[in-house]
């Protein structure tokens, strides 16, 4: 019997109900230094969505920016929130490489005048023919250009 991979999806986390959602990097940025809002997040989050190594990067470097330049979050503290991303991929999240959107994503940018890092979540979102999560207004209003519907937190 063949299975799609949304019913494997579902039976790999004991049935529970999936939606297929595309998160960016402010908002695991968002949720992971409980910036405003990070509450609303919370519930996206719970639902394994997928998201692209370079997230993971952003976040890291989002960090580094508090500790360095901001300077509201101590060292001790960094490590901690490291520690709290890594374990987040782990277990929540669905985690993909970013080289097979970026040919589109480069249309994308060129075409709306859009940063590259934004063009792929919108890429990874039409390709899972997922909703996008994103923080980040003009992202949304591209992605909704090209019918990829938006969750903007």
């Amino acid at each position: 019997m063949k299975t799609s991979l949304s019913s494997q999806r579902e039976q790999s986390l004991g049935g529970l109900e999936l939606t297929e959602i595309v998160i960016d990097s402010s908002i695991l940025a968002k949720f992971i230094l409980r910036e405003s809002g990070w509450e609303k997040v919370k519930d996206v989050i719970s639902k394994r969505p997928y998201t692209l190594e370079l997230a993971v990067k952003e976040v890291v470097n989002a960090i580094w920016k508090r500790v360095t330049l901001i300077k509201d979050i101590r060292v001790e503290k960094a490590f901690v929130l490291l520690s709290d991303l890594l374990e987040l991929k782990k277990k929540l999240l669905v985690v993909e490489p970013q080289d097979w959107y970026l040919s589109q994503a480069l249309e994308i940018s060129i075409k709306e005048e859009i940063p590259v890092y934004d063009s792929l979540f919108i890429t990874h979102a039409i390709a899972k023919q997922a909703t996008l999560a994103s923080s980040d207004r003009r992202q949304c209003q591209v992605a909704e250009k090209l019918n990829v519907k938006t969750l903007c937190i």
